[in-house]
């Protein structure tokens, strides 16, 4: 069922979108005890709570990840409170090799912080 949604969520994006949006997807699914949440807007990645989404916008990567920091590397496009404890963190990845280490560190500690849900 998950294949169907993916496919209806990636309709209609060109071969560089579908890698930078794939490389997101690769990436959270081998994170351990997560959950895909596929909607027509994005894909979301949650434990208790989510903690990471991602969608295509004019071929830029848009993803948020939710931090119980603020972080200023890599610098977000912009960063918000989604409550008293956490920050939602909005990067906008022009190239697939954009999603970097250091993006993937922040998805892991969104993983372990953020994910299995915040009192």
């Amino acid at each position: 069922m998950a294949n169907a949604h993916w496919e209806e969520f990636t309709d209609g994006l060109d071969e560089d979108d579908l890698a930078k949006i794939w490389a997101f997807r690769s990436f959270c699914r081998k994170l351990p005890d997560v959950e895909e949440r596929i909607h027509s807007a994005d894909v979301t990645y949650a434990r208790k709570r989510s903690f990471t989404s991602a969608y295509i916008k004019s071929h830029y990567l848009e993803i948020g990840i939710e931090l119980q920091r603020a972080v200023t590397n890599p610098k977000p496009r912009t960063s918000f409170s989604t409550s008293k404890k956490v920050t939602m963190h909005r990067y906008s990845l022009r190239q697939l090799e954009d999603f970097d280490d250091s993006i993937q560190d922040l998805i892991i500690e969104a993983a372990e912080t953020v994910g299995p849900g915040t009192r």
